[in-house]
């Protein structure tokens, strides 16, 4: 029941969508009343359903419920805060908000306060905030990280974390815990909501952003009954003897993907990496000349400006296509899209229908998205995706658990405003999901590294950062120390980006240091759909100037290759099922008919009860194939977990290649396979030792210790325009990892850095969970004579890395002559 003194407010929200000629959907009137009845909640709805009204409206209602009370006083400073994880939803968030102010009478401003607030616009809204702020999670940490934060949230009542579901699984969600606890502590009485989509641990989410506040019944989770219409098709190839059996550019179905284009008002192309995105965008303008002028090209490496010009220009139907990556998975309202097109899988079931929500980007209209598969096994995926969709089969998101290096840049922010007591931070940081486990002796541990640099640093001063106050106050008197903190906070940290600038001209973007240490001066490389002639380095900047020539190198960026989630490995597997039981009932799956009787002449296609080993030899040497289906991340870990077991029946040395579907152990001398298999290979007895012990776990766990150096302030990155190299960075970060292990081996972020590679990087758990399901299958080995359609693009994989791209496509190309 809707209280009596709430119901003219709702009434009111009523009658103002009402004049927008809308009518308010049954979740966003349950949102008003909850959130107007004093409730903490979560809104999950679909994308283009009207979720940004289910909050703000309510917001809005509330303060001039309360205005009214107080007879007009009490409505001065910031009101109302809305997080975003990107900057570009600032100004579509801002907009909606200025309509329903302006709507609902009332006089005050929605603000913006982000990387691109100028600083003269800072300025003023330090002395005179906005009602309404919309902002980002590292804004909202410089926010307190200024002197007299608490005066300035005083009058804060509300605040809301948009597309909460994205910033669960990094870092940056970590940073919005910390800010609610630390607001939480200020304003007991400040109301809590989120928004999210649908993902597979909604309770968990719910639970990490609203802490106490979940528990009890002072919790609503509002979900929307809407049925997002979607339809999903996927791109074939005329034959399927026309697919290449490996690769991940999609090139050979661009001809195919050029009439969507043409007969749709406008249409995204999703890649995977930036890398592709700017092959497609050439390869497009190549085969269809006319869409000059009329194609854009979007990521993240690309200058700001040049970003804002392409969203401008796609949301008022300027633009017939834009190429892009996840860059543009959550944006601006683009109504004009009406279809969306996947090249390549995108590993994931919420990726996939986050990118098709961007199409028919309104309610009741219909989402388009075509999948474009790059290889032949990848048609398998489309058949998978469709299915995960219709079963609502969609990922969990893994939180991030004791991130030290957030937890210290946090206390650092606060040390630098402020100042704060040991005692009172620790119970605020207890109350959250990532440090709730946090003991009184490792509380001390990170209050004593601020202090005195910790057993490692002790004897340098510039790392005793904070001092200690008469009554046990923490802070920073160094002003040096404090303006190069608040130079670093934030959680991404890139690979060593330098800018590209026209030696006459304007910025193009950034990229990658390891990547212009190849160039030498007239080299050409393409670059935001521009050839471009490399001149000079000078002062990290990468001076460029235009080029005629039509080749030249694409710039690659580190990290770009993602793995399968465990939601769509199950439904691949699921597929394989079909399969193998003769059950071709999608499209998909019919075109690949002649490549799964090749598969089966020559090998096995596994049931879901069955796990396939495959063991053959060539010229190569003796070739060891698994096929758990569970994604390159868990086959990384367990090739060379594999491979470990495996030598330690016989000492040999392997070559170890993999890719989404499984992975490949390559020896010069035949492999024990029977004596291993009757010694219980796959036996989770010792695992994590075994792991430990099959990896070069110190050396993974160096590269993830330079992010974890960057976060937690261990390494300064530079001042803008005077960045440090990223070479520098590396050999800074690497000495402290050193050090850290011979001299303080109980370094909170050193035990960090191998936590995050067992559970991000060789994700253990899958890993564990998939071990446990091969114990409970059927092993199937086969013999076959030669390589398989299912070892083939594993096998291509592993050439790749040793052979240039003509010497890899003539090797292919023998091959496929052999495989008949």
């Amino acid at each position: 029941m809707i209280k009596e003194n709430i119901s003219p407010w709702i009434e009111e929200g009523k009658e103002w969508m009402r004049t927008q000629g809308w009518e308010p959907f049954p979740f966003q009137l349950q949102a008003w009343e909850a959130y107007l009845s004093g409730f903490h909640g979560i809104v999950n709805a679909p994308t283009g359903s009207g979720k940004t009204y289910s909050l703000f409206i309510p917001a809005l209602l509330e303060a001039k419920k309360n205005l009214v009370s107080q007879s007009g006083k009490g409505g001065e400073g910031l009101q109302f805060l809305w997080i975003t994880p990107l900057r570009a939803l600032a100004k579509e968030i801002q907009y909606s908000g200025q309509r329903v102010v302006l709507g609902l009478g009332m006089d005050w401003e929605v603000g913006i306060r982000s990387g691109d607030t100028s600083s003269a616009e800072r300025a003023r809204q330090k002395k005179k905030p906005p009602q309404c702020m919309i902002t980002t999670p590292e804004s909202l940490h410089l926010l307190l990280a200024q002197r007299g934060y608490p005066q300035y949230f005083a009058n804060l009542k509300g605040i809301v974390i948009d597309e909460w579901h994205e910033l669960l699984g990094s870092k940056r969600g970590v940073q919005i815990e910390l800010a609610l606890s630390r607001l939480k502590g200020l304003l007991p009485d400040i109301k809590v909501w989120g928004i999210s989509a649908t993902i597979g641990n909604m309770d968990e989410a719910v639970d990490i952003l609203l802490g106490p506040f979940s528990k009890g019944n002072q919790t609503r989770i509002i979900r929307a009954d809407i049925k997002k219409d979607l339809e999903v098709n996927t791109v074939l190839p005329e034959e399927i003897d026309t697919m290449p059996w490996t690769g991940h550019l999609g090139i050979t179905l661009l001809e195919q993907v050029i009439p969507l284009i043409h007969s749709s008002q406008s249409t995204l192309i999703f890649t995977n990496t930036r890398a592709q995105c700017e092959i497609w965008y050439q390869r497009l303008l190549e085969a269809a000349p006319d869409l000059a002028g009329i194609i854009a090209m979007h990521h993240g490496s690309i200058s700001r400006e040049l970003r804002d010009w392409v969203e401008q220009a796609l949301h008022e139907g300027m633009l017939k296509a834009v190429v892009c990556t996840s860059s543009l998975d959550l944006g601006v309202d683009f109504r004009p899209v009406e279809t969306v097109v996947q090249v390549g899988s995108p590993k994931g079931v919420a990726r996939f229908l986050q990118r098709a929500g961007r199409s028919g980007h309104r309610p009741g209209a219909r989402s388009r998205i075509y999948f474009v598969p790059t290889h032949s096994l990848e048609l398998m995926e489309g058949s998978a995706l469709r299915e995960a969709i219709a079963t609502h089969s969609l990922e969990q998101r893994i939180p991030y658990y004791r991130s030290f290096d957030v937890l210290l840049q946090y206390l650092m922010t606060l040390a630098v405003s402020e100042g704060f007591y040991p005692d009172n931070i620790y119970q605020e940081i207890l109350q959250t999901f990532s440090y709730e486990s946090i003991s009184p002796q490792e509380w001390q541990w990170l209050l004593d590294f601020l202090i005195t640099g910790g057993e490692a640093l002790f004897a340098y001063d510039e790392y005793k950062k904070v001092d200690y106050e008469k009554g046990g106050k923490i802070l920073v008197r160094n002003r040096s120390i404090a303006m190069r903190h608040r130079m670093s906070i934030g959680t991404i940290v890139d690979g060593g980006s330098l800018t590209v600038k026209f030696v006459r001209g304007g910025k193009i973007g950034t990229i990658e240091e390891w990547f212009v240490s190849q160039l030498k001066p007239g080299d050409i490389f393409w670059f935001a759909g521009r050839s471009l002639e490399f001149v000079r380095m000078r002062e990290m900047t990468v001076q460029v100037r235009k080029s005629k020539a039509k080749k030249g190198k694409v710039p690659a960026w580190m990290g770009g290759r993602m793995s399968f989630s465990s939601q769509l490995s199950a439904q691949l597997r699921d597929q394989m099922d079909k399969v193998a039981q003769g059950q071709l009932d999608s499209v998909e799956l019919k075109a690949l008919h002649p490549l799964f009787l090749l598969q089966s002449a020559r090998s096995h296609i596994p049931r879901t009860n069955e796990f396939l080993i495959e063991y053959f030899s060539s010229r190569e040497g003796y070739h060891l194939l698994m096929y758990p289906f569970e994604g390159r991340a868990v086959h990384e870990g367990m090739g060379a977990l594999m491979a470990y077991r495996l030598s330690l029946i016989q000492p040999q040395s392997f070559s170890i290649a993999q890719n989404d579907y499984g992975f490949e152990l390559l020896s010069d001398e035949e492999i024990p396979l029977q004596i291993a298999l009757d010694s219980d290979l796959f036996t989770l007895e010792g695992l994590r030792e075994d792991i430990q012990a099959s990896i070069n776990s110190v050396e993974m766990a160096r590269r993830r210790f330079r992010d974890i150096a960057s976060i937690s302030g261990l390494v300064f990155k530079g001042f803008p325009g005077r960045q440090i190299k990223d070479r520098h960075l590396q050999a800074s970060s690497q000495l402290f990892f050193q050090v850290f292990s011979e001299h303080d081996p109980q370094n909170l972020l050193l035990r960090q850095a191998y936590d995050e590679v067992m559970t991000f990087q060789l994700d253990e758990s899958r890993l564990r969970q998939a071990l446990e399901r091969i114990q409970a299958q059927r092993l199937i080995v086969s013999r076959p004579d030669r390589a398989t359609p299912f070892s083939f693009p594993i096998l291509v994989d592993r050439l790749r890395e040793r052979l240039s791209s003509e010497k890899l496509e003539d090797r292919v190309k023998k091959m496929k002559v052999q495989m008949g």
